[in-house]
C-alpha cells in the first residue's frame, strides 16, 4: 500500500465523481484547488454531462473519459462506492479515493483484488495541504 503523499506526487489526473456547478459545494472547491495545483480533473456527473464544470467537460460516467486516470474521487454516498469501484476497475484507475465520510468494504476489497490502492473517509484537498503546503485547514462551514 503506497502513502497518500506517494500516491499526490505520483498522479497527474483525476476523475471527480459527484461534482457539481455550484462553487460552495465541497466537490467543487476540492476541483477548483486540485486544478490550481497542476492536476487535470475530469468532472463526471450524469445529470450535468455535456456541460462544463470550471472549464472542464462533464461526463456522465467514468468509463466515457478516453484519458487514463490516475485517482477516481468520489464525493458519492458510500452506498454507491461498489458501482462506483467496479468502474475503477473497467478504465484502470490507479486509486479509488473516497471522500470524508464514505466508506465501503466490498469496494474496497474489489479493488484491493484488481491491485488498485482504496483510500476512504479522506479529502484530496486536505490531504494535499497536509503533505505539500505543511498546513491544516479546516473545511470551510457548510450550510444547506
Amino acid at each position: 500500500m503506497s502513502d497518500i503523499k506517494t500516491i499526490l506526487e505520483n498522479s497527474k489526473s483525476i476523475a471527480m465523481i459527484g461534482v457539481s456547478n455550484d462553487p460552495k459545494k465541497p466537490s467543487t472547491i476540492v476541483m477548483k484547488y486540485m486544478q490550481e495545483y497542476g492536476y487535470k480533473v475530469y468532472p463526471v456527473n450524469p445529470s450535468a454531462k455535456g456541460k462544463k464544470i470550471l472549464g472542464e467537460e462533464v461526463y456522465a460516467s467514468i468509463t466515457e473519459i478516453k484519458d487514463p486516470i490516475d485517482i477516481v474521487d468520489v464525493f458519492r454516498p458510500s452506498k454507491e462506492a461498489f458501482g462506483i469501484a467496479e468502474d475503477t476497475v473497467k478504465i484502470g484507475a490507479k486509486v479509488l479515493w473516497l471522500q470524508l465520510g464514505i466508506r465501503d468494504e466490498n469496494a474496497k476489497s474489489l479493488v484491493e483484488k484488481n491491485n488498485i490502492e482504496y483510500i476512504e473517509n479522506k479529502c484530496t484537498k486536505m490531504e494535499y495541504q497536509k503533505f505539500f503546503l505543511k498546513i491544516r485547514q479546516a473545511f470551510p462551514v457548510l450550510s444547506n
